[in-house]
């Protein structure tokens, strides 16, 4: 049912709820919530805890009318309390809040608690009467977006239930009594409307088994369809000379994975292997290999990168070890325009360029390859799935390396890539040494500074990093004013660099390039600076606000330094130092290894830190946690391998839904038929 025609919505509310990806009432009962308001057991007003939000039961004493304050604010007072203490309650710009409260009537308020022990303060907390909190004593929050709040979604999905809006049952009965699981509209309707935690518990089970079924079952069928005879049939390649040109020896890792990886590519079904490698493992000599053995048999192979930076230097660095061998590299990327495109796509066409570089233009209509026959992503979970099977469809069924700098820990990895066989390269190269890290608050800031003007003044380069790009982002440092307010005035005498993801790719390659050729001392960015960017010469990087990342991300920001030799240094500076904060960033500065960052970062933040949202260029997920799911996810995994042990593809009629399950999460991120 189109959401336009549900009661409350039309067309404006329509927009604004597509901005969530909600077109449908039957989007709208799979937005689950994020998080609960409980209201089931309120505390006293002396009871409240200090600074934290909490639910406070009280009786309303008294309120004022609104009075205009300097801004255009008006502000209105209400006083409540109950036998405990008083409680005195502030709404900025809300009217309509303040006169649901009746003088004499009890609430339960909930937000966060301040003032002092006599005197408890709340600013814009909820109010909802004691009789509704006893109905319905959670409240569901959802992930909102401009003009749409929790309230109105609930209130949608509340109408829709009522027009008799369902979802299909996928889960066959027996598989539902066997895991004791819900059926699926009772789940729906406890995800978004509970009476109890052990709803909210029962709720989650249900709809989590069955999307990470799905998506095992999805990724085994996936598989199954892949592994159809390759149409690149790869003889066992001669790396001599290879090995021979480098000018350093490879790590025992290195050799292992070029081994794992040659001997896929001579098997008669397309290789699809992950390799994973810590912050400057050294992947793309392991992928220069994978390459160089598909080229010597006649074929063509295609590295794709998630920016033209990176792409860029990929294929710097590609040339650099394939073409003193003979072989050809060329560079395609958004930037590459008019006459000179139209030659690397005819080189593309005919052959020519046997080893092919670029960002996703290279899946652009019009882009046609002579003889296919590997394709690699790089940093893949930037890329969906469904990009990830263009680049395949170039070719009758090429062999595919996925590699990611993105450490996993090994058990999840296997869980999660059951499409995909690991590779781990766990050894750094010679020459790479720890980088030093530290940990300071903003009041360090100008001794930081002192210490980087040192490194300035003896030939190094520095990168800082900010997080946010526009002044109104909450109370983030902006990277526009923290650099003309902060970096340049601090760093007087040096050249300094902006860089930030509103730049045109032509503008941000030119940045990059200057601050390659040490044109520019030092770059402040935000985190474009990511993935794959190498400048030896930059010895310094600073994160601000460096809480606001998950460890794993840290881990690659502070891998951009220490490439070029001798001693590199990583400052962390945060200003919100609460014991959690302290605790992980402490745990930081005293670990290098990738994995055990991203095993600290799964245990204590969950995995939205280093799989990013859209879970590796798997199907987005509504509610299920790869990381925190892993006992259900592995139910999940045993019940998908029974079923497609005898059906592989989940086409005999006993398997008709849970096919239609598969198909359901899949559509979302790549076609299965």
């Amino acid at each position: 049912m189109d959401i336009r025609y549900l009661k409350g919505v039309g067309e404006k509310r329509a927009a604004q709820l597509a901005k969530l990806e909600l077109f449908t009432a039957e989007d709208l009962l799979q937005y689950y919530p994020r998080d609960y308001v409980d209201y089931s057991q309120p505390c006293t007003v002396a009871d409240a805890p200090y600074d934290e939000k909490c639910a406070v039961r009280a009786v309303v004493y008294g309120k004022t009318n609104g009075v205009r304050v300097r801004g255009g604010k008006t502000v209105f007072k209400v006083t409540a309390g109950d036998d405990t203490g008083s409680l005195a309650l502030t709404y900025f710009n809300a009217p309509y809040a303040v006169e649901k409260l009746v003088p004499g009537d009890e609430y339960i308020f909930y937000g966060k608690v301040g003032g002092t022990l006599s005197m408890r303060e709340m600013t814009n907390p909820t109010a909802l009467p004691v009789h509704s909190a006893e109905t319905e004593p959670f409240a569901a929050v959802y992930p909102q977006t401009e003009g749409i709040n929790s309230a109105y979604l609930s209130k949608c999905i509340r109408n829709a239930l009522d027009k008799g809006v369902t979802l299909p049952e996928y889960l066959p009965e027996a598989m539902r009594r066997e895991f004791r699981l819900a059926g699926k509209m009772d789940a729906v309707r406890m995800i978004h409307f509970p009476r109890s935690a052990d709803e909210v518990r029962e709720a989650r089970r249900r709809l989590i088994f069955e999307e990470l079924l799905a998506l095992q079952l999805g990724m085994l069928v996936l598989r199954v369809r892949d592994a159809a005879e390759t149409g690149a049939r790869i003889r066992k390649p001669d790396l001599t000379a290879f090995f021979k040109h480098l000018p350093f020896t490879p790590t025992n890792a290195q050799m292992r994975s070029i081994g794992e990886i040659v001997n896929d590519l001579q098997q008669p079904v397309p290789m699809n292997r992950l390799l994973q490698g810590d912050v400057g493992s050294g992947k793309t000599l392991v992928a220069a290999a994978a390459m160089l053995a598909a080229v010597q048999s006649g074929y063509q192979a295609v590295l794709m990168a998630p920016t033209e930076i990176l792409a860029s230097q990929h294929a710097k660095t590609l040339a650099g070890l394939l073409e003193p061998l003979g072989v050809t590299v060329a560079l395609l990327t958004g930037s590459v325009k008019g006459a000179a495109k139209k030659r690397v796509v005819a080189a593309i066409a005919s052959g020519e360029a046997q080893v092919v570089v670029g960002t996703h233009a290279v899946l652009s209509e019009g882009v046609e390859f002579a003889n296919l026959g590997l394709a690699v992503t790089d940093e893949q979970h930037r890329f969906g799935v469904r990009q990830r099977t263009v680049l395949a469809n170039k070719a009758h069924k090429p062999h595919l390396l996925v590699m990611s700098a993105t450490p996993i820990p090994r058990t999840l990895g296997l869980l999660m890539f059951g499409d995909l066989d690991v590779s781990v390269l766990d050894e750094l190269p010679p020459g790479r040494t720890p980088v030093r890290t530290y940990a300071v608050t903003g009041k360090k800031r100008r001794d930081m500074y002192g210490f980087l003007r040192s490194e300035l003044a003896a030939g190094r380069q520095a990168y800082i990093v900010c997080p946010a790009i526009d002044d109104g982002e909450n109370d983030l440092l902006a990277v526009n004013s923290y650099y003309t307010d902060v970096a340049v005035p601090l760093l007087e005498g040096y050249r300094v660099g902006l860089m930030h993801g509103r730049l045109k790719p032509r503008e941000k390659a030119a940045v990059m390039d200057a601050f390659a050729r040490h044109e520019l001392d030092a770059l402040v960015s935000t985190t474009v600076i990511e993935v794959g960017v190498d400048v030896p010469n930059a010895s310094v990087i600073v994160i601000e606000n460096a809480e606001r990342y998950g460890l794993s991300a840290l881990h690659q920001l502070r891998g951009r330094v220490g490439r070029g030799g001798g001693t590199a240094h990583c400052v962390l500076v945060s200003d919100h130092a609460t014991e959690s904060v302290r605790k992980r960033l402490s745990f930081l500065c005293h670990t290098t290894d990738g994995f055990e960052i991203a095993k600290y970062d799964l245990e204590t933040r969950g995995p939205g830190d280093f799989f990013g949202s859209r879970q590796h260029g798997l199907p987005t997920l509504r509610i299920a946690s790869l990381a925190n799911d892993t006992r259900i996810l592995k139910a999940a995994q045993e019940k998908a391998l029974e079923a497609t042990r005898s059906d592989p593809t989940l086409e005999q009629p006993e398997h008709a839904e849970l096919r239609e399950l598969a198909k359901s999460l899949f559509a979302r991120g790549v076609a299965m038929n």
